[in-house]
């Protein structure tokens, strides 16, 4: 090889470097942009459940009209990643990355469509006062266990922590749990007092959208551990896969 030859391969050994560290870069700021909109479906969850407890029409609006803005990030992050691909064309590995950014961001625009449902919920209650106050106190544990999730399904995300995804993964059966014992009970209720039925139904919805909450955040995990070893768990008795590891 002469030395216009090794030139020419040095300026391609370069540029794919450069190309390299551009796109860890482009995939590191979109990565930060999904965990904005992961805090974002985060305050909106948040705030649902306070216009719940406390049946604030004027907060469960607007929780309603801030799912605007969490339908608009998951645009413009999937534009980004198209965008990424393009004009980078990851490899395999990177390219793993990707497609768990772009579902990750599906779970989280679906989080907030959840948590718009509980503000909806919120808002169709209007004999609060006819439902045992226990009802509510289920529904702030299931909050706090799916809020609990979701959180360290961002933080797993970050980080890419194989061990804390899996450990938040365990939690799904807790508040799939604990939907299904409200569901027994509230049917019970209702049927010794029919006049609780409307306002017990928007309960239960509300009780649903919190357990698809823990779903999402699980759906979270799993990406995670896609990413970190390449294997895909989703409709995976992953439990018996991760025995002794998980909480």
């Amino acid at each position: 090889m002469n030395f216009t030859d090794n030139k020419e391969q040095d300026g391609k050994q370069m540029s794919g470097m450069h190309s390299s560290k551009q796109y860890d870069q482009d995939l590191e700021w979109i990565r930060s942009k999904v965990l904005l909109m992961g805090g974002l479906v985060e305050d909106q969850f948040r705030d649902a459940m306070i216009a719940l407890e406390k049946g604030d029409e004027v907060l469960a609006d607007r929780v309603i009209k801030g799912d605007e803005k969490v339908n608009r990030q998951e645009v413009e992050l999937d534009h980004s990643l198209t965008e990424l691909i393009v004009r980078r064309q990851p490899a395999a590995n990177d390219l793993r990355n990707v497609t768990a950014t772009g579902k990750v961001i599906t779970d989280l625009e679906r989080i907030g469509d959840e948590a718009t449902k509980i503000a909806r919920s919120a808002k169709n209650i209007r004999s609060r006062e006819l439902l045992l106050p226990h009802h509510y106190q289920t529904l702030a544990g299931m909050s706090q266990t799916a809020r609990r999730m979701l959180r360290e399904a961002l933080d797993a995300y970050a980080r890419m922590d194989r061990e804390q995804a899996i450990a938040l993964m365990a939690l799904d059966a807790v508040i799939d749990r604990e939907f299904h014992d409200m569901m027994r009970d509230l049917i019970e209720y209702m049927s010794a007092e029919p006049g609780t039925v409307a306002a017990g139904l928007d309960i239960l919805w509300a009780a649903k959208a919190i357990e698809r909450i823990g779903d999402h955040a699980t759906n979270i995990g799993e990406y995670v551990i896609y990413v970190v070893d390449g294997e895909d768990i989703r409709h995976t008795d992953y439990r018996l896969q991760f025995q002794g590891t998980m909480i």
